[in-house]
C-alpha cells in the first residue's frame, strides 16, 4: 500500500471515530474523578482508555447505522463516498466497544455496570437516533452514564454533586444535540434548546458560595460567551453554518466540566483548559460533526 493510500486511510479512521471530540471524553473522566475525590492514577488511566474506545465505537458505529441515510444527506462520510465498507465499519465498532468494555470491566461491580449500560445505550442510540425525534435525550443519557463511571471508581465514589453535575452536562448536550439534528437539514433551527445550554449555569449559580462564587461567576461568564459565540453561527451569521456551532458547543463541554469541578486546584484548570485547546485544535484537522 503506498504511504499516500495508508495516510488518506488513516484519516479515514479519525473521521468515522470524531476523534476531535475525544479531548471532551477524557474532559467528562477528569470531572467525575475529580467529583469523587480522585483515586489511583492507574485505575484512572485505564477508564480514559476504555472511555476512548466506548467513544470510538459509538461513532464508527453510527456511521454504520447511518450509511443508507449518509448516501443521501451527507455522501462525503468515509463509507458512502467508498473510502470505507459498511463491513469493515461494522468490524471496527464492535472490536473498540469490546475494548472499551475490556478496559472498564475489570475496575469493579460499580464500574461493571454502569460500563455494561453505556455501552447499551450507545447501541440504543446510534440504532433509533435518526427515527426517534427524542434521540438527544439517549445521547445525553450516554455522557451522563460517562461521569458517573468516572466517578464510580474515585475515593469517595458516586456523589451527590457528581451525579448533579452529570445531570447538568446531561442537560447541556441535549441542547447541542437538538441543534446537531438541523446540521445536515435545511429547516429553520429554533431557540428553545438554548435553554438546556445555560442549565450548568443555574447549577453554578446555587452550589458556588463563600470564596468560589466570584471564580464561580467568571467561569461561568466565560461559559456564557462561549455558548453565545458558538450560536451566533447558527442563528445570526449572514451565511447559517450549523456544524460551526455545534462543533464549538461540542468543544464547550470542557467549559462545562470546568464549571463543575471548580477552580479548586490550579492543576485541574490547567487540566481542562489544555483539553479545550486540545479540542479546537482537534477540530483543524477532523470534523467534529
Amino acid at each position: 500500500m503506498a504511504s499516500g493510500t495508508k495516510g488518506n486511510y488513516l484519516r479515514t479512521l479519525l473521521v468515522l471515530g470524531r476523534v476531535s471530540n475525544l479531548p471532551t471524553v477524557w474532559s467528562n473522566c477528569v470531572a467525575g474523578w475529580i467529583l469523587a475525590d480522585g483515586g489511583p492514577v492507574g485505575r484512572f488511566g485505564l477508564l480514559c482508555l476504555g472511555a476512548t474506545f466506548l467513544y470510538i465505537a459509538g461513532m464508527y458505529l453510527n456511521d454504520a447505522f447511518d450509511a443508507t441515510f449518509d448516501r443521501q444527506h451527507r455522501p462525503e462520510r468515509p463509507i458512502p463516498s467508498g473510502a470505507i465498507s459498511v463491513t469493515t465499519v461494522w468490524q471496527f465498532g464492535i472490536l473498540f466497544l469490546c475494548l472499551g468494555l475490556a478496559c472498564t470491566i475489570p475496575l469493579g461491580r460499580t464500574p461493571a455496570v454502569l460500563a455494561i449500560l453505556l455501552a447499551v445505550t450507545i447501541l440504543v442510540y446510534d440504532g433509533v437516533h435518526k427515527i426517534f425525534a427524542f434521540s438527544p435525550v439517549i445521547m445525553a443519557a450516554c455522557r451522563f452514564l460517562l461521569v458517573l463511571l468516572a466517578a464510580s471508581i474515585g475515593a469517595n465514589g458516586i456523589t451527590g454533586l457528581a451525579i448533579w453535575s452529570a445531570l447538568v452536562l446531561a442537560a447541556y448536550v441535549i441542547g447541542l444535540s437538538f441543534i446537531a439534528q438541523k446540521e445536515s437539514t435545511h429547516i429553520a433551527l429554533r431557540l428553545w434548546p438554548v435553554l438546556f445550554l445555560l442549565v450548568p449555569l443555574l447549577l453554578a449559580g446555587i452550589i458556588n458560595t463563600g470564596l468560589y462564587q466570584n471564580v464561580g461567576f467568571l467561569l461561568a461568564l466565560v461559559l456564557i460567551g462561549w455558548i453565545l459565540r458558538s450560536l451566533y453561527f447558527a442563528f445570526w451569521a449572514t451565511h447559517r453554518n450549523v456544524g460551526r456551532c455545534v462543533s464549538n458547543l461540542l468543544a464547550g463541554i470542557v467549559l462545562v466540566d470546568l464549571l463543575a469541578v471548580g477552580p479548586g486546584a490550579w492543576w485541574s484548570v490547567m487540566i481542562f483548559s489544555a483539553l479545550f485547546f486540545l479540542a479546537l485544535v482537534f477540530q483543524q484537522f477532523v470534523p467534529a460533526t
